[in-house]
């Protein structure tokens, strides 16, 4: 496997899981290409905006038998949105290429697929995933499963993953049919981020698509804000299913009296037509575990009370 990396958002708080991503890779036979890009800074950010957007469009010079992995997430990518070479970078997503990230890297899943309709892969990134630190800043074995699923979406070019959770919020939906879709989604606040903009699918692309939802540091009461931002728009609506991954990291307060993130996908569920899955177990989002998800896909779902089935092939 070869890994070409680019640097579009924020800048690494320092070289010690960049290094421990680029060892462990290195020990697993994966022959990584720019790793020049971790150590780049400028001020917030992994480079200037214009290094940064330099670097994604270059991508469609990359061999399109090796693949594209974001460095980390944090906040960047918004910026280069609009100069960013969509078709070029489509062009080379169709010839083979496969694009990896998650976060941040969310605006650049939901600009491709608005732009040219073309699919790329919500999964691990280098810091993050492969270069996991524990509370004393020592390195850490990356997760078993997310190299297996990584392994599989990139060698293989499919995913199936089993969640055996109960679902409180199903809803009345006969469960026991297969729905087929487009998986799309990402990042909640991102994605809530670029509605109504020239980055946002449009209503034709998603119409009776599978949406996959996580977050990080976002207390209940924003992603239930978030959440019907999205209702009010009409996106959730017009959904064959909502699966949730992990929202975590956020931290409760005395004021909330009991309210907390069940209590918002309670009231959403409420809000919206009981015919539409809500789903929950989705390993993905800012947590070890974490599956590598396509992008603009047509994916299986199979559900029911007990848990549900998402398999896809591209």
């Amino acid at each position: 496997m070869k890994i070409h990396l680019i640097a579009p958002s924020g800048a690494s708080p320092d070289m010690r899981s960049p290094e421990a991503a680029l060892r462990w890779l290195k020990e697993q036979g994966v022959v990584v290409h720019n790793a020049a890009c971790t150590e780049r800074v400028f001020e917030r950010f992994a480079g200037t905006d214009q290094e940064r957007l330099a670097e994604i469009n270059l991508i469609p010079t990359i061999d399109p038998n090796d693949m594209v992995m974001a460095v980390r997430g944090g906040y960047g990518l918004h910026r280069l949105l609009d100069a960013i070479n969509w078709k070029d970078i489509a062009i080379s997503v169709k010839q083979g290429l496969q694009i990896c990230g998650h976060s941040d890297f969310t605006g650049f899943h939901l600009g491709l697929l608005a732009k040219t309709g073309a699919m790329s892969l919500a999964g691990p990134m280098l810091n993050y995933d492969f270069g996991p630190l524990n509370e004393y800043g020592e390195p850490q074995t990356p997760s078993a499963f997310t190299w297996r699923h990584f392994q599989t979406a990139i060698q293989s070019r499919r995913m199936s993953v089993a969640v055996p959770d109960i679902q409180h919020y199903a809803g009345e939906v006969d469960l026991s049919q297969n729905i087929q879709g487009m998986l799309w989604g990402g990042n909640l606040s991102i994605l809530t981020t670029l509605l109504g903009t020239a980055y946002f699918p449009n209503v034709k692309q998603i119409q009776g698509g599978i949406l996959f939802l996580e977050d990080v540091n976002e207390h209940p009461y924003r992603i239930e804000r978030m959440l019907l931002q999205l209702h009010e728009a009409g996106v959730l609506a017009s959904q064959q299913a909502i699966i949730f991954g992990h929202f975590n990291q956020y931290r409760l307060y005395e004021v909330d009296r009991g309210y907390q993130l069940d209590s918002a996908l309670k009231y959403v569920r409420e809000r919206l037509t009981k015919k539409i899955p809500i789903l929950t177990g989705l390993p993905f989002g800012h947590v070890a575990d974490k599956l590598t998800l396509p992008v603009g896909a047509q994916v299986n779902l199979q559900a029911s009370l007990k848990g549900f089935v998402l398999e896809g092939k591209w």
